[in-house]
Order: C-alpha cells, then structure tokens, then sequence
C-alpha cells in the first residue's frame, strides 16, 4: 500500500462523463455562468494539502487592504479635520475684524456675516465628515484586529494537523522500507542466495550462526517489521481520515468565513465612505444654495446681491447727523451795551452797606471780572434765555423793561454763595459750560423768567433750565425780583476782586440773579473764547480714594460715581457706536469729576436726567474710565497682577476661565462688588454690539490696562497682551463668573 493509492480517491477526477459535452455546448462566450468545473477546481485545491495555506494567505491578503484602507481614512480624517478648523478660526477672525468700526457697516456688514455664516456651516459639515471618518477607520482597525487574531489560532491548528500526518507518513514510509529490506533479505536466505552477502560464516552471541538458525532469525525479524510497517499505516490512516474528514474542512471552512466577513467589512467602510463624499459635497452646495429660499436661508449668491452701496453711504452719512454742529446764522454786528450813552447814564451805583459810593457796575475792573466766562449782558436784545450756539432769530425778544430788571443779575458768575445757602439743592458753578438747546428749551426759559421765579411745569419732562439745581433765587422774599424798580438803592453783590473778604458782610441779602441757564450758557460774540471757572476744593473726594475708604465712608459696596456712569450708559449710551472708545469732553469730565468730590450725593448728579452731564454720554464714559485710572490700588489689585497674567497664559479657556474666576473670587469685597457690576454692564454693551460696534476684545483692549494697572516697570507694555486676553475672557465668562442681577 502506497501514498499514492490513499490519495487517489481526492485526486482522481469524478468520473463526470457530461462534462466535455457541456464545454462543447453552444453556450455565448461573451455571457459567461458559474462553471461546475472552476468549482471543482477551487474544491480540489481546498480540500489538498494546500488548502489551509491558500486560505490564510488569502486572509492575509484581505487583513492588510483592510489595514491600508483604515491608515487612507485616518489620513484623509486628519486633513479634513485640519482644513474645517483652519476655515473656522478665519471666519471667526474676520467676523470680528469687520464688526469693528473701521469696516463698513448697513447690508454690506450684514452680507458679509451671513458670509462667514455660510462658512461656518461649511466648516461644520467638514467637521462631521472628518469624525465619521476616524470612526471608520477605529471600526477597520478593529475588524482587521480579530481577522489578524482568528488567522492566528485557526494557522495553529491546521498546520499542526497537516505536519502531524506528514510526519506519521514518513515514519510509515521509513517502516516500509525496513519492512521490505528485511523481507527480501530472508528470500534469499530461504533460497540459498548469496547474491550481495557476505562470506564467510554468520557469528551470533553463542557462537557460529548455521543457516537455519539465520533464516529464522530473518523470518522473525521480518515479522516484526510487518506489524510495525501494519500498526504505522493505520495510524496515518486514521490521521488522514480525521484531517480530510474534519479538521481541514473545519479550518478553510473558518477561513473562508473570516476571509468574508474581512472583505464585506472593507467593501462596507468604501461604500460608506463613497456616500459620506456626496453628503459633505450636497450639504456644502445647500450651505451655498439652499433649496428653501427666504430671509433665514439665503444663498452666497442672494447674500452678495442683497449689498447696497448707496444705502450704505447714506444711512452711514445719516448716522453723524446727531454730531451736526447747531446752525449760528448770519453774522450781525450788535452794539454793546456799556458802549451806549443812553445805558451808560441810567447806571445805578453800587453803594455798599456802611460805606460810601462806588464805581458803577459797569466799571474796567467788573468788566475784567466777567472775562472769565464772558459778557453775559453785552447787548440790550440778548435775551435771557439765550443758550450757546443759537441764533438770536430763534431766541424769544423780551420786553425792555423786563430786560432791565434782570440786567443787573449778569454781573458775576461765582457769587452765589449766600444764595445757594438757601435752597435746598445747590447750584454747582461747573455748569457754566456751553450747551446747545432747541428753540422750545428757550420758548420755555423764556416764559419761564416772565412769570414768578420757581413757577415749574407739572406737564411733561423737565427742559433745560427747569429743573431745581438750575434756580439761584431764593423763595424768599419774591419781591426781590418781581419788584426790582421799587429798590434801586440795592446793588448787586459784590465780585471777589472788588470788594475784599473782610469788607462783607457775613450775611449780605443777595441782589436778584438771572437764571442758571443765563450764567451758564452767555450769550454774546464771545461766547467761543470761554474760559473754564475756578474747580471748588473737594469736600469729600471720590477720586483718587480707595476702593475699600470709600465703603467705609460711604458705606456703598459699588461708588456711586460707578453707579451713575453705569446707569446713564445703560439708558442713553448703549446704541451709540464706539462708546468707551471715543473721548468725551476735557471740560465736561473735569467739571463732573469736580462735582462728584465736592458733593457726590448732589441731585445734579442724578445721571437719568442728561442734561446733568451735558447731553455728552462719552463724557460719562471718559469719567468711568478716569475713576478707575485715579484708583491709588487698580480694580483688578497689584496684589494678584501676576496671577491674573499667569492665568490668561492658559491657552485651553475653560482652564483659564476657571482660574480668573477663583482669583475673582478672591479679591476684596468692595473690588468684587464694583467688579460684578461693572462687568455685568460691560455685557450689556456686547450684546449691542451690532449697533455700537464694541466687542468684547474691543472693550477689553479699552479696559485691560485701566482695570490692572501695572505691577512694576515696563510690565504694561510687557504684559499689554496678557491684561487684555485676562478682560476678554472675564466678558465672553461673565454669566459663569457672576450671577446676574435680579
């Protein structure tokens, strides 16, 4: 029995006698069928002894496209990843760039954000994309993982089954050949045949061999080697049978199905893949051209034609008309009054008590006097209720009589002090600042002076010159004013510089004053070289003190200088572009930083009323900025400076977040209380940004270096960068800082 009759049964070919008529049959060359014979050739192959081996090379194959697909996926997940945050970070770049106010604002501004919305939207399906591609490429990766692993364990054993039964033939082969060596060497002693022996005679352990006795030690041994040879071939037969019978079909069978579910997995992935292309494409031509179209969903297209120059131009022209300079009209030439003969006769003399007479009023060193804020009576057709920048023609003509009677009040601007001593709500002399007021204010100032002094309108909102700070006069007497002819000895009272302190009296009755609106906005050709009154010395100063001395003080956790500015902001300077950015007013911040030290809980610095800050919001703002500027220790304190630097170094921002919030947390109450709501109101401004064009970063570029000052020299210029990153992250954080107010 040979190695070749045991395989002859898988070798032979079946004896399949249809088989050529078949392949002779006229069957179309160009339609090809499934083949019985391609069929029996792929079962021959399997079931032969290289089956096993073809299969896990065919496994081997299909792990590494797998694996070289999945490295493809990765690749191109990392490039859409990178090319979908690289266009959002310029989107938002330039979205905050063109919100600034050196850019174009109207349908241009509004084009191009819905621009930079598109893209967004394109970055974020990038964004998708780039994900579902990663999960892909972790799914091959772990579909070629436990290929890679059953390959493995099935390689293990089949081949250890193949090698077994290769091993048992060739010890069944080597017995063979003992088995007939042994037989044909007893023939020829059974036989007599010395052909190949040796002579001479056989020896044993006992002595000389005779014939006989060496023929039957052959037989013997030739037996032996039968039953060897016999026990080795059933042993590779029952080997055999169980590898082609089992363990072979078992192993190509696992092999072929792992080989299956290898290639359907990659097929998969790629068809997946092929339709993850054409949904990025189609939602980046929706982003650029939705279907559904409307004021929410406009294409790239739509948004650019949707731009209108000549709309732009003049809403953004319409925009300064409130910055329109008031109209002065024609130029007349008005003969001074203290030039005219016919005034210069009738002037009373000033007599004061005691003593005897002096110059007349209208003398060289009164009129020095007046320089200082100007002629406020240089003409007999001024009227009283004149306000700087308007024109006479729009002013209300009094009667001379009445303009005779209050002549006299225009003679000082800083004499006020008996009167004011009064009332109960003092006039403050840093008001004399020049104002512009419409042609009913001074319809209004006008009727105002003709009738009784402190007579106030209960209908509608208080005009300028109406309200109780504005009144000089006192109550009492009111005959003072509304009979000045039946007391011409009763001079008006006397300027600083003619009269010295000692010579009056500590309780001098005042003369009849015009109204503050007459003082503080004087009429004349001179109005234009004004210059600034003397600053009263602060009573109770409020800038330059320290946060933690003002509480005290005051007992107020937020300065009411803070309180006012915030508060005058939120209600008149929200949608005024660039507010905080614009300087205000030197003369108006001077005058109500003066105020504020000399009587901060005056009712003139009620900011709801603008005409207490002069109608000049960025005056209010300037004077929020110079509070904090003037702190002696900044808000932000020189105490945790390095702290909050170090913290804006943090480039991941919920890191940085959470550290400016615990340093934050840490500062003195008084800095926390003004912190909070300066900061709540910053916010309140950001989301009005659309019409101010104040961003955060804009903002915190304006309060980083004014809220944390410096630590030592050269830090500010040093650390300009990092104090305006610390500002910026409190402002996009404040809701996660600080609660909001209730």
């Amino acid at each position: 029995m040979s190695l070749g009759d045991a395989s002859a049964p898988a070798t032979s070919p079946t004896p399949d006698s249809g088989s050529p008529v078949i392949a002779a049959a006229p069957v179309p060359p160009t339609a090809p069928t499934p083949d019985d014979e391609t069929k029996s050739h792929v079962q021959d192959v399997l079931s032969s002894e290289i089956g096993i081996a073809t299969m896990l090379n065919r496994l081997k194959q299909s792990i590494a496209s797998a694996k070289e697909f999945a490295t493809f996926l990765k690749k191109r997940s990392v490039l859409e990843d990178e090319h979908a945050n690289g266009l959002r970070k310029l989107c938002k770049a330039s979205h905050e760039s063109s919100s600034r106010s050196e850019h174009r604002g109207g349908t241009f501004a509004k084009a191009y954000e819905d621009m930079m919305t598109i893209h967004e939207r394109m970055a974020e399906n990038g964004t998708q994309f780039a994900m579902s591609l990663h999960q892909m490429h972790e799914d091959l990766l772990e579909l070629a993982g436990i290929a890679e692993k059953s390959r493995k364990g099935w390689k293990q054993s089949g081949l250890t089954a193949e090698q077994r039964v290769a091993d048992l033939e060739a010890a069944m082969r080597k017995s063979k050949s003992k088995y007939d060596a042994l037989a044909e060497e007893y023939d020829r002693a059974r036989t007599g045949d010395t052909t190949g022996q040796q002579k001479g005679k056989m020896f044993g352990f006992k002595g000389p061999k005779s014939a006989a006795q060496h023929e039957e030690d052959l037989l013997r041994k030739a037996q032996a080697a039968d039953q060897d040879y016999q026990a080795k071939v059933n042993t590779v037969q029952t080997e055999r049978g169980e590898l082609i019978n089992k363990i072979r079909p078992d192993t190509i069978k696992a092999l072929q199905e792992i080989v299956r579910e290898c290639d359907a997995g990659v097929v998969l992935q790629m068809q997946k893949f092929a339709s993850f292309n054409e949904k990025l494409l189609l939602s980046n031509g929706l982003s650029v051209s939705p279907l559904k179209h409307g004021p929410e969903a406009r294409s790239l297209r739509e948004c650019v034609q949707a731009i209108n120059n000549d709309k732009d131009l003049d809403e953004y022209v319409l925009s300064q008309y409130p910055r329109l300079p008031p109209r002065t009209g024609e130029p007349k030439y008005e003969k001074n009054a203290l030039l005219d003969p016919a005034n210069r006769t009738t002037t009373t003399p000033y007599v004061p008590p005691g003593g005897s007479q002096q110059a007349p009023t209208h003398s060289r060193e009164q009129g020095s006097m007046n320089s200082r804020t100007g002629p406020l009576n240089d003409t007999p057709t001024a009227p009283l209720g004149h306000h700087y920048g308007q024109s006479s023609s729009s002013i209300p003509i009094i009667s001379a009589s009445q303009q005779s009677e209050s002549q006299p009040s225009h003679e000082r601007s800083f004499s006020h002090g008996n009167i004011l001593n009064q009332i109960s709500t003092p006039f403050n002399p840093q008001y004399g600042d020049s104002r512009s007021a419409a042609t009913q204010q001074a319809q209004a100032a006008s009727s105002r002076y003709n009738g009784a002094i402190g007579s106030i309108s209960s209908s509608g909102p208080p005009q300028l010159g109406a309200l109780p700070f504005q009144y000089s006069q006192p109550q009492s007497p009111p005959s003072t004013t509304q009979q000045p002819p039946q007391q011409p000895s009763q001079p008006p009272p006397p300027q600083p510089s003619q009269q010295p302190p000692s010579s009056q009296p500590p309780q001098q009755p005042p003369a009849p004053l015009a109204s503050p609106s007459q003082q503080a906005y004087p009429s004349g050709p001179v109005q234009g070289r004004q210059s600034t009154p003397p600053m009263a010395q602060p009573t109770r100063p409020v800038f330059g003190v320290s946060l933690s001395r003002l509480y005290e003080r005051d007992g107020l956790a937020v300065p009411m200088v803070v309180y006012q500015c915030i508060q005058a902001v939120d209600l008149f300077g929200l949608g005024l572009e660039g507010i905080y950015r614009l300087s205000g007013s030197v003369p108006h911040v001077n005058k109500l930083k003066t105020l504020f030290d000399t009587d901060s809980g005056s009712s003139n610095l009620d900011f709801r009323n603008p005409e207490n800050f002069f109608h000049d919001v960025n005056s209010v703002a300037g004077l929020l900025k110079q509070f904090f500027r003037d702190l002696p220790d900044p808000l932000l304190t020189k105490e945790h400076y390095a702290s909050f630097i170090e913290a804006a170094k943090n480039e991941d921002e919920v890191i940085r977040r959470d550290s400016l919030h615990a340093i934050i947390n840490s500062l003195p109450d008084p800095n926390y209380a003004t912190l909070r709501a300066l900061t709540l109101h910053l916010h309140r401004v950001i989301n009005n940004s659309s019409v101010n064009r104040m961003s955060s970063q804009n903002l915190a570029i304006v309060f980083g270096p004014t809220l944390m000052g410096t630590a030592g020299p050269g830090t500010n210029i040093a650390d300009a960068g990092w104090q305006v990153r610390v500002v910026d992250t409190i402002l996009q954080n404040t809701y996660q800082i600080f609660d909001d107010d209730d």
